[in-house]
């Protein structure tokens, strides 16, 4: 694995990302658009100031930002990627900014010979730093089995899943998944709660049988323990079920509705609370039902 590396977007995710990629001993220059965050001043990462720092000789460009108008102003403006990458690099955006954009963003690049996969990631913050994200990749078949040694460090779980747009797509419908299984799981908690039961019982028994789930065995205990730190926050999920919307096409998911809604009490609740993770959605429930709180 000999190629140069850029990787842009040192967040919650792209930071144990790219620290991933450096300690296995690739050639990596790391960007962020805000430079002195404080999660930044202890990592070993070779943090370069500018894009074109970062991405004037890499071979392969690795992404990991927000929301479209992100990606679109680091790879398409004027001080972005295409005006000082090499054409016939390959990027790998593994933002969640659905099939359209995409799709809109491979043409641009590729009208000035750039490559493109989409490639969104699923785990959280721990998947991220434990190199065990489930990675869904559209594009090229050539240029998936090219980047797939890389990808290979960051996950556990890799699938080609079409052309480009393809692991977007896929991801809309993990999203989609994602927020039902959080509605589900603080249903179950408040409902322990009523009947008197030890919820941190029910997360440990119901963990074990077909009610099992990622959002179970891993947020849960957080909820219990009112530990909302983000792992993967609030305003970003929202973000993603506007795009699972979008792609709905006038047809209609009701639990989305729901959920989107939860979500939203949720972040409303407190200062900042669009910061917080996806667990905070237990914060609507606990507003819900306030009044029939014992004492």
């Amino acid at each position: 694995m000999d190629k140069k590396l850029a990787f842009l977007g040192l967040g919650v995710m792209g930071k144990p990302m790219a620290e991933n990629l450096h300690k296995a001993g690739c050639h990596l220059k790391a960007w962020n658009r805000t430079p002195n965050r404080p999660h930044l001043q202890n990592t070993s990462l070779p943090l370069v100031n500018t894009i074109k720092e970062a991405v004037a000789d890499a071979d392969i460009i690795f992404t990991c930002l927000g929301d479209v108008p992100d990606v679109e102003e680091v790879l398409l403006k004027e001080a972005g990627v295409l005006s000082h990458a090499r054409p016939g690099s390959l990027i790998v955006d593994f933002s969640t900014i659905g099939p359209k954009a995409a799709r809109a963003i491979a043409l641009s690049l590729a009208t000035r010979g750039f490559r493109f996969l989409d490639a969104p990631v699923s785990g959280g913050d721990i998947g991220a730093q434990q190199g065990t994200l489930t990675i869904m990749v559209g594009g090229d078949k050539r240029d998936f089995e090219e980047c797939l040694p890389y990808l290979q460090i960051l996950g556990k779980n890799i699938t080609h899943c079409g052309p480009v747009g393809s692991g977007q797509a896929v991801k809309l419908c993990n999203q989609v998944l994602a927020s039902l299984h959080m509605v589900a799981l603080c249903e179950a908690i408040t409902l322990a709660k009523i009947q008197n039961i030890d919820p941190y019982l029910v997360v440990r028994v119901c963990s074990t049988g077909a009610a099992s789930s990622w959002a179970l065995t891993n947020l849960g205990p957080k909820i219990l323990q009112q530990d909302y730190q983000p792992g993967f926050m609030l305003k970003h999920i929202l973000k993603d079920l506007r795009l699972v919307t979008e792609a709905l096409q006038g047809n209609n998911l009701p639990g989305i509705q729901l959920a989107r809604q939860l979500f939203e009490t949720a972040a409303r609740l407190q200062k900042e609370g669009y910061n917080l993770g996806t667990q905070a959605m237990i914060l609507a429930y606990q507003e819900e039902n306030k009044d029939n709180s014992p004492g």
